[in-house]
């Protein structure tokens, strides 16, 4: 994977080159990891969607006129699971508070349990021993990115095989992965365990490996535990009741506005600025908040740029803000005489939480957090309420929708 410039242009030029392989080029190739450099049949667009560099809907619809529904339709499917991911939190923010809290936790544990932060440290170090799990360690760690099918062997040899806490992994991903999300990085590890489909965990198979990777690995099976049942029966209770969609305040026109940029969605031109009375504009910066632990520098410096990149789009100057006191935001807003922060929507995750902890400040100050959220989302979401296959068969009405 070559280095990735943090640009709206670059994330678009990626996105024109992959055009011709989003057919049956991507669906025959696109399980294959050829390895760290050689990642050709996927497109690597996946930093970009992230900060909505580049928009789902444009690669979804650039994939249509190239190749037609059918033949890219996998390609389109991909594209979908990351706002099901999204919507599927929103939909059971209860998840995400469980998976923090449960994180305290097992970094409380490592203070105290010895033989376990040995062995984690040997995991993320790539010093296992087993020689395909501490190569996409290693990967994950230079370079930021993994490929799909490598995460989801990775997840199950750190929790069945390896035997650790689930949710140390999670975080390990999220604070090395250039396209960490935290729907989609959280449910995913849940995937794997069998705790988002339940009683469903995916096994790491040494064939499966071998064959997908073109033997570049090849485990021996008593490398690999063998997965018999995933960890519902440490959630007894089940999954937590479908809670309806956040209702959130849109940015008022005329009132005095302060623009905020995150890379929740760093398109902020595509909605209605000249309607608002813009007093100020900042960036901010949230990627420290993805974890307690140290987030890589790889990740820090994309964001930045691309937080960068954004504020030169919108040709006005602005002010980096840190994500550290909740209550600057409101000092920020307020010191420009504005009655309103205007935003692109935030979905559940550690940036929402931040925010939640600026509500009182907010409040006080007399501030209303505005949000703006994407047509893009509003036509998935509803449809995230349990396994993808509901998102699956809606995606005709979906796409209907959205690139009419």
């Amino acid at each position: 994977m070559t280095t990735l410039i943090a640009t709206r242009a670059a994330g678009e030029t990626l996105l024109k080159s992959f055009a011709p392989r989003m057919g049956r080029r991507y669906a025959n190739g696109r399980n294959t990891d050829h390895g760290p450099g050689a990642h050709k049949a996927v497109s690597g667009l996946s930093p970009y969607i992230r900060r909505r560099l580049v928009l789902e809907q444009d690669a979804v619809a650039l994939a249509l006129a190239s190749h037609g529904p059918e033949e890219a339709e996998k390609f389109i499917q991909e594209v979908i699971w990351r706002g099901y991911f999204k919507g599927w939190l929103e939909r059971r923010p209860q998840v995400w508070a469980s998976y923090r809290a449960g994180l305290e936790g097992d970094l409380a544990a490592l203070t105290l349990d010895r033989r376990l932060r040995r062995d984690v440290e040997r995991a993320i170090n790539g010093q296992t021993g087993l020689a395909c799990f501490d190569a996409w360690a290693s990967e994950l760690v230079e370079t930021g990115y993994l490929h799909n099918h490598a995460r989801m062997w990775f997840a199950s040899i750190w929790i069945f095989t390896l035997g650790l806490p689930w949710r140390l992994g999670a975080d390990f991903f999220y604070r090395h992965l250039l396209d960490g999300d935290a729907a989609s990085n959280t449910l995913g590890w849940r995937w794997v365990a069998g705790l988002h489909t339940r009683g469903k965990p995916y096994p790491a198979d040494a064939q499966n490996i071998a064959t997908y990777t073109a033997g570049r690995f090849t485990p021996r099976p008593s490398d690999l535990a063998e997965v018999t049942q995933g960890l519902e029966a440490t959630e007894p209770d089940g999954l937590p009741q479908v809670l309806p969609l956040r209702t959130f305040a849109a940015p008022q026109p005329g009132r005095p506005t302060a623009l905020l940029i995150t890379d929740e969605d760093c398109r902020v031109e595509d909605f209605n600025l000249g309607a608002l009375d813009i007093r100020t504009t900042a960036s901010l910066a949230g990627s420290v908040l993805r974890s307690p632990l140290a987030v890589s520098d790889l990740v820090a410096q994309f964001e930045a740029d691309a937080l960068a990149d954004a504020a030169r789009r919108l040709g006005a100057s602005s002010v980096a803000l840190q994500a550290a006191d909740p209550e600057g935001l409101a000092k920020w807003a307020a010191a420009a005489g504005a009655t309103q922060i205007a935003t692109p929507y935030v979905t559940r995750g550690p940036l929402r939480d931040w925010l939640d902890e600026a509500a009182p400040a907010l409040a006080k100050a007399g501030i209303t957090l505005c949000e703006w959220r994407r047509d893009w989302d509003s036509a998935i979401w509803p449809h995230a309420t349990a396994g993808f296959f509901k998102v699956k068969q809606a995606i005709p009405r979906i796409l209907e929708q959205v690139l009419a």
